[in-house]
């Protein structure tokens, strides 16, 4: 049977035991007002009043995305007394969630419990990089045992300070309430995983790791910034981080969800502000660099075409088109001379200054590169739509918005863009904005930068992933590895070693921003694309012409990786012994592969127990750079090459 269930003026309301609950202040319970049985059938609800009837315009939209749920537990690794009445508990995972507490005192005690992701030197726990005040509060109902979580309000944190009670079997000589239990539960989207990776190399497993607790505790009903200071939808790090997390997680209706977000978000004029939905306006006395920067608005564009190429959500792109029509005439509006100078640029790169906006690539490099990518993207999926006419016009002023980069930003001397910095010169090479006759010779000057420089990275929230997507697209994932093998310099490696447990704001992991934050963790995307070689072929979508190209690089001796595409689990596991090289590969139905063997002309390659000559099912189509071109179907296959 169907039963509709509509709130009205039949319904009741009371005051709660929850007395406050706020998203960026924490949750207050008075058990003392409970009301029990209020939720079973035969409660006496006499004394409560009828409920206040509103009218409203709003349109209430079904939820397409998977529920916030509890998908870990945490109990305390260690515990520090900081006062008589307060002590610190470290979960040893900093993570979004809430507090669990198992306590025991007499009625009308009050306990609070601060949340923090670092401690002060004291032992106690900061909130400096975080805001503040944000604490849970608690107030007993009797004299026995009560558990208590918040329902409405969470954080990210590590650490818990209680204060008001002590730990059983401590000293108590105020008579403080007793802490029976103590936990940390780590909520999210309930997203379910799709894609596991692990390798030979105990620093990149850390690093995914790493990289892992941060899109978790990101995904909630938005892609969040972070889980306790803003727990904002920024947008530049759902296009640039989407790779990595579609990899790892089912995320395609919480993503669908991200466009419709920004559909409503967009203004009258075209505008898709930075942040969606738009829970504030940045907006500081008509400085509008943190609402309106393309890096972070193309994503309204960018978003749709990648669903389409990753799960074939074409449907999207015709809902969606007319905010990217609206959005690319905004930005052609605000770039006369085609050239995008507004907004934020290469987002906390590493440079000689605190990091924010931009300091290595000037203001205009960035933004008119993504606008010039939003236009041959909108070229791409006019054609897929029929709208032959659309798809002339966003190629013509593509053409020119290139010719302006090229002649405003191009040195020919010295083959680079503006001064050469790494997010320039790669993110002209990804967007083909470098001319074909040029590009080699710009991809050598990005390797030979690096390597006068020790490997070291400097790009930043924008400008990393194409670093790396550059690097592996050259072939030259051995650059990728020197640069990410190392602890010494800010980077992932030193990250860990400041006993971060997520990935930080910053590339330095500093004590005075986020240490749980989702941008610049595009190498996950570089495990699975690079080091285990699971990508899609560029001609197709959903990815049912696979390719398998692995990248042995450093001191690597083996990796694996796994993904649920849309057509089934693709396998990729190599490893090197002796002289050989045996690689594993799986092909779902109804797909195929083409499979890039790290052989020559005179390697002998073997499938199974048997070479490749006279197999019909595996073809070996030549060899190219180093390596074999083997043609497959759906199935499982073990590759070894001997040189």
């Amino acid at each position: 049977s169907t039963e509709n269930i509509v709130s009205g003026k039949s319904w009741k309301a009371a005051p709660s035991p929850i007395t406050f609950s706020s998203a960026y202040g924490g949750e207050d319970y008075d058990a003392n007002r409970e009301q029990t049985g209020w939720n079973k059938p035969a409660f006496n609800d006499a004394s409560w009043r009828q409920a206040l009837v509103v009218n409203s315009s709003a349109v209430l939209r079904s939820q397409i995305t998977d529920p916030i749920k509890i998908m870990e537990k945490f109990t305390p690794k260690k515990t520090a007394k900081v006062s008589d009445s307060a002590y610190v508990f470290d979960l040893g995972q900093n993570a979004s969630g809430i507090p669990a507490i198992t306590v025991s005192g007499k009625k009308g005690d009050t306990i609070k419990i601060i949340t923090g992701e670092l401690l002060n030197p004291n032992g106690t726990v900061t909130q400096r990089n975080i805001g503040g005040p944000f604490y849970f509060q608690y107030i007993l109902r009797s004299d026995i045992s009560e558990t208590w979580q918040p329902r409405f309000s969470y954080g990210g944190f590590r650490y818990l300070q209680v204060e008001g009670a002590v730990p059983v079997g401590e000293a108590n000589p105020h008579k403080l309430p007793l802490i029976n239990a103590v936990m940390g539960l780590h909520t999210r989207n309930s997203a379910a995983g799709v894609g596991e990776f692990s390798c030979s190399n105990n620093l990149c497993n850390k690093t995914n790791t790493l990289i892992d607790w941060a899109i978790k505790s990101n995904l909630q009903s938005v892609l969040t910034d972070c889980p306790h200071r803003e727990k904002l939808g920024w947008l530049e790090q759902v296009h640039l981080m989407g790779s990595s997390i579609r990899y790892t997680y089912e995320v395609v209706n919480l993503f669908k969800k991200n466009v419709n977000d920004m559909m409503l978000a967009q203004t009258d004029d075209g505008l898709i502000p930075e942040i969606a939905p738009e829970y504030v306006k940045f907006d500081f006395g008509g400085n509008t660099m943190f609402r309106d920067s393309p890096e972070w608005g193309s994503n309204g564009i960018i978003l749709p075409w990648y669903l389409y190429l990753w799960y074939g959500e074409k449907n999207l792109l015709s809902e969606s088109y007319p905010m990217m029509v609206r959005y690319i005439n905004y930005l052609q509006a605000k770039a006369p001379d085609h050239i995008l100078s507004q907004g934020l640029g290469d987002w906390y790169d590493l440079g000689p200054k605190p990091p924010g906006v931009s300091q290595l690539t000037p203001m205009g490099v960035t933004g008119t590169v993504i606008y010039y990518y939003d236009l041959t993207i909108l070229h791409n999926i006019a054609i897929i739509l029929g709208k032959a006419k659309d798809a002339a016009r966003f190629n013509n002023l593509a053409l020119q918005v290139k010719d302006a980069f090229n002649k405003k930003f191009y040195n020919d001397t010295t083959k680079q863009y503006s001064n050469g910095s790494q997010t320039a010169n790669a993110m002209a090479v990804y967007m083909n904005l470098v001319e074909p006759a040029n590009k080699d010779a710009v991809i050598q000057n990005i390797i030979k930068n690096l390597r006068a420089n020790n490997n070291v990275l400097t790009a930043g929230d924008i400008g990393y992933r194409y670093l790396l997507r550059v690097l592996e697209d050259a072939g030259r994932s051995d650059v990728i590895f020197d640069m990410n093998s190392r602890s010494d310099v800010p980077g992932y490696g030193y990250q860990l070693e400041t006993g971060a447990t997520a990935l930080t704001e910053s590339w330095q992991a500093l004590p005075t921003v986020s240490n749980n934050h989702l941008m610049l963790g595009h190498i996950m995307e570089w495990f699975y694309s690079g080091l285990a070689g699971i990508r899609q072929n560029d001609e197709d979508v959903a990815f049912k012409k696979i390719i398998i190209r692995p990248e042995p690089v450093g001191d690597i001796s083996a990796a694996k990786a796994s993904y649920l595409s849309p057509y089934g689990t693709i396998l990729s596991s190599w490893k090197k012994q002796y002289n050989s090289f045996i690689l594993e590969v799986t092909v779902p139905t109804n797909t195929t592969a083409r499979v890039f063997l790290p052989a020559t002309p005179s390697s002998k390659i073997t499938e199974g127990n048997t070479t490749l000559q006279n197999r019909i099912d595996v073809k070996l189509n030549g060899f190219d750079k180093g390596r074999a071109m083997v043609e497959v179907g759906s199935g499982s296959y073990t590759f070894t090459i001997q040189n």
